[in-house]
């Protein structure tokens, strides 16, 4: 088993790119594999190198970070992909999570807080900064018929099939995670989204915020 998390850095700031590095290089769990300062070279590098996890700036030059984590997310899926951003804005986390990021962090929270959640999202699981994730959890999403969405209208099977979507897993990866074929996920995909209501993957990512499954982790 490798004794460290590969990590790559993508901001365009020089010195707080540095900083960053030099911080997550003296983590006894991680080693920085690569690094870049616009989201088209972010994308490339980080497709030759298949770090663990992107740690990927919101606002770059040449690709916005939701563009870049589209397309990681489309072609190097096993790559985990978490946001950093000055923004707080819930619409910019709600946009990086329906983009496939696992999670989101705010620049001015405390470096043991970005290495945390790199840990977090390492093992597979979603992180929000603890300051942004209260009103994600509170903005709703509603049923054509105007009221909340019920979690017990799904089968154990299409709520877990939703979870792993509102956390950017791809069909295929679901399918291997859960042991069960590719179209079988897909039925479960498109009954549970059905009975919801729900019909893009950004409203699954609501969804999931309003019954508190990305939260925690």
């Amino acid at each position: 088993m490798r004794d460290k998390l590969r990590i790559f850095v993508a901001d365009d700031h020089p010195i707080f790119r540095s900083g960053l590095r030099s911080y997550l290089d003296a983590q006894p769990d991680m080693e920085v594999v690569g690094e870049a300062s616009d989201g088209a070279d972010a994308v490339q590098r980080v497709l030759d190198l298949r770090p663990d996890v992107a740690v990927v700036d919101v606002s770059m030059p040449g690709m916005s970070g939701a563009r870049a984590t589209e397309q990681l997310r489309r072609d190097c899926p096993a790559v985990k992909v978490l946001a950093l951003s000055a923004h707080e804005d819930r619409g910019y986390v709600q946009q990086l999570l329906a983009a496939g990021a696992a999670g989101y962090v705010v620049k001015r929270a405390a470096a043991e807080e970005l290495a945390r959640a790199i840990r977090v999202v390492a093992a597979g699981k979603t992180y929000l900064d603890p300051d942004i994730a209260g009103p994600l959890v509170a903005s709703r999403v509603r049923s054509p018929a105007g009221g909340p969405v019920a979690a017990a209208e799904l089968s154990d099977r299409e709520a877990e099939v939703l979870k792993q979507i509102a956390r950017g897993h791809a069909v295929k990866q679901i399918a291997a995670n859960l042991d069960l074929g590719v179209r079988t996920v897909e039925t479960y995909k498109a009954r549970g989204m059905e009975k919801l209501g729900l019909k893009t993957r950004a409203e699954v990512v609501r969804y999931a915020l309003q019954q508190g499954w990305l939260a925690g982790g």
